[in-house]
């Protein structure tokens, strides 16, 4: 699900301008179809250019494409470090990340599926430098689960493997619900996580709340 299309004429609109408007027209664009369904003339038509001019002002569908992700993928990597931060191992610290993720896609939250494309072309620059962002996410992942559960007595380290999987997994449903969701603010959503994450501690191990 994608945000209002961007439209703008581009008579006399500084360059930059005009740079930062493809920009985002394109993380619309690559967000709602994924890389290989994404469209250029699409993409010019949101803002009022020329296809060749988009190309002219940001090269090929793929440099396109790592225009949009590059910014994405430091913005989401920042809102990560700086959630974990001190104290990374405490209780909370899964909502601080969640609450982070929210606001840093808040306004833009297609640019989720630009970073987790899944329809990237295999060997090309785009593949490579989503997947450096990908290992990246997952190396704050591992750490800070571990942490969490040797915090609370667990040293087993395929305890911690499977909790990285289960944190990912859970993390991407999250944000493709509230995608689905527009109104949820992202305070909304992480309040909805902790009432969630409270009932699920409730359960015992037969499926039963205790």
């Amino acid at each position: 699900m994608a945000t209002p299309s961007s439209k703008a004429g581009t008579k006399g609109v500084p360059r930059e301008h005009r740079r930062r408007q493809m920009l985002e027209a394109a993380t619309e664009e690559f967000g709602a179809h994924g890389y290989a369904a994404a469209s250029l003339p699409a993409i010019a038509a949101r803002v009022g250019v020329t296809k060749t001019l988009l190309h002219q002002y940001l090269g090929s569908k793929e440099d396109l494409y790592v225009a949009c992700l590059v910014p994405v993928g430091d913005r989401l990597l920042a809102a990560v470090r700086e959630a974990m931060g001190e104290g990374g191992t405490a209780p909370h610290t899964p909502l601080r990340v969640l609450h982070g993720i929210f606001t840093a896609l808040e306004g833009r939250r297609e640019a989720w599926f630009v970073l987790y494309d899944t329809t990237l072309p295999p060997g090309g620059e785009a593949a490579r430098r989503a997947s450096e962002y990908w290992a990246a996410i997952d190396r704050l992942a591992a750490g800070g689960t571990a942490e969490l559960l040797r915090a609370a007595g667990s040293t087993d380290p395929l305890d911690a493997d499977a909790l990285k999987y289960v944190w990912r997994d859970l993390v991407a449903t999250l944000v493709r619900w509230w995608v689905k969701h527009p109104e949820q603010t992202p305070e909304a959503m992480t309040q909805r996580c902790a009432r969630l994450f409270a009932a699920a501690a409730t359960l015992t191990p037969d499926g039963r709340s205790g």
